[in-house]
């Protein structure tokens, strides 16, 4: 039976496999024209062209500890892994080449469905096809959740090591490891990682490190399975975890549905975004978010023990705060148009 200190080898090697990689990445992104352009956009922050090879860095530091510590694990995460290889190769096609809309959607259900045949998937229904439906739902859903947050140095990537560090947590003890040693080696990838990431950024995530990012924890999500654990209780876990990117993405596609603006195209209309008009500063924000994925982090587990009824009505208190917070940034926006 793995112990908790069995994966901290994993995070050490890819730690060290990011941090010392990333930078071999950054000069090889530049020298390729891999740059996220200053004032290409009207939402876009940075003074300086910044290299995209942080879905580089970020693959090749997972599977070096991966095959270098925890080879055991290849054969059950190999889906994983497969449906992680589509992302980053369709993600830096997009970082080259600004796919549209269109062609960026077919990488992610190519990625889905690969998670699908390799037998993870949502199981909710006893219909196959329902399955498939929720399942592509759940992915897309998370792949473009990552990809929405990635708007400030260091954000989506310290929300991806949060949702990493709780989802090893929690599938060590619902004895996973093969799962738990991915979340491990995506723990110390982004760790690594931050270094580079943060303000002033020498590298960006860019849309094959935050798409990567939400694949990975978007099937482990759905490889999660407690065992002696009511699904009543432990269903939501995932959600709970990743409850940041999934309200922010929820915020900007109701804002712009309701203002009658495609919910695809890019804006500054995100969370991060909000928080700074508020008064916050960049940093700040950063760090208000990342605390808010701890805690909401920290009530998944506070679930996990307790009864199905008072998880459920816990989980409902959630989602009532995460729309009444909805409301609210709604309300202020209108008011600062007005």
């Amino acid at each position: 039976m793995t112990k908790l200190a069995d994966f901290f080898p994993t995070i050490l090697v890819s730690l060290v496999a990011a941090f010392a990689t990333a930078p071999l990445f950054i000069r090889g992104a530049t020298k390729a024209g891999m740059l996220d352009i200053p004032n290409a956009r009207p939402y876009k922050w940075h003074d300086t062209a910044t290299p995209l090879a942080g879905g580089l860095v970020l693959a090749t530091a997972i599977l070096v500890s991966i095959v270098s510590v925890a080879q055991s694990s290849l054969t059950v995460i190999r889906p994983i892994l497969i449906a992680g290889a589509i992302v980053l190769l369709w993600g830096i096609w997009d970082d080259r080449a600004s796919l549209p809309v269109w062609a960026k959607l077919i990488g992610q259900i190519l990625a889905a469905i690969a998670l699908w045949l390799g037998g993870i998937l949502v199981h909710l229904f006893s219909t196959e096809w329902l399955n498939l439906l929720i399942t592509v739902f759940w992915v897309v859903g998370m792949l473009n959740a990552f990809n929405f947050i990635d708007s400030m140095d260091g954000l989506a990537l310290g929300l991806g090591g949060i949702g990493a560090a709780f989802f090893m947590l929690v599938t060590v003890d619902s004895q996973q490891p093969s799962l738990a040693f991915l979340c491990a080696a995506l723990l110390g990838a982004t760790v690594g990682s931050a270094f580079y990431n943060m303000t002033p950024a020498k590298m960006f995530i860019g849309d094959s490190g935050s798409q990567l990012l939400g694949l990975l924890l978007a099937a482990v999500g759905m490889g999660y399975a407690p065992i002696g654990l009511d699904k009543a209780v432990s269903w939501f876990t995932p959600i709970l975890v990743l409850g940041v990117p999934i309200f922010n993405i929820t915020l900007v596609v109701f804002s712009r549905i309701w203002r009658g603006v495609k919910f695809y195209e890019a804006g500054r209309d995100h969370l991060a975004h909000r928080l700074v008009d508020l008064g916050l500063d960049r940093s700040r924000t950063v760090i208000a978010m990342h605390l808010t994925a701890v805690v909401l982090g920290l009530v998944a587990f506070i679930a996990l023990g307790m009864t199905p009824l008072a998880a459920t009505f816990l989980f409902a208190g959630v989602v009532a705060a995460g729309l009444l917070a909805i409301v609210l940034l709604e309300r202020v926006r209108l008011a600062a148009a007005a």
